[in-house]
């Protein structure tokens, strides 16, 4: 799963550029400058992926980027819960705990935006999933 989010960005009449998420039309921002824009598209992108995980929502697959468009990515915590919560699919989150040997409220964590899991933590819930953990650095 991509966890890159495309998005448009129109400078207005006082200059601004606004930004507008093509998958998610309720995540919008603006900044003074590109660079300003992007930081604020980013930090919308997490709020916006955390509320809808808290809220158990539906989270689409982000689409192309458009040659025009730019592309967002959210935090590393939310990340790591998205992708958690997507490897998961419709799995119980008992099984994994069980598969990890943990419990099942130390298993729900994984998946919480707002957690900081160790990388020991996510090799494990990958490993417990028939995934691997693959770091990169861009």
């Amino acid at each position: 799963m991509k966890t890159e989010f495309p998005y448009t960005a129109e400078k207005d009449e006082d200059g601004m550029f606004f930004v507008q998420f093509i998958d998610l039309e309720e995540a919008f921002t603006q900044g003074e400058t590109l660079e300003e824009a992007a930081y604020n598209a980013s930090e919308v992108l997490s709020a916006m992926l955390a509320y809808r995980m808290e809220k158990n929502q539906e989270i689409p697959n982000a689409s192309r980027c458009p040659e025009d468009g730019f592309l967002a990515v959210p935090s590393p915590e939310v990340q790591a819960a998205l992708l958690l919560r997507n490897a998961r699919g419709s799995r119980p989150l008992s099984d994994v705990a069980s598969s990890m040997n943990t419990s099942w409220p130390a298993a729900q964590r994984l998946e919480n935006p707002h957690h900081w899991p160790s990388l020991k933590q996510l090799d494990k819930a990958a490993r417990a999933l028939g995934k691997r953990l693959v770091l990169s650095l861009e």
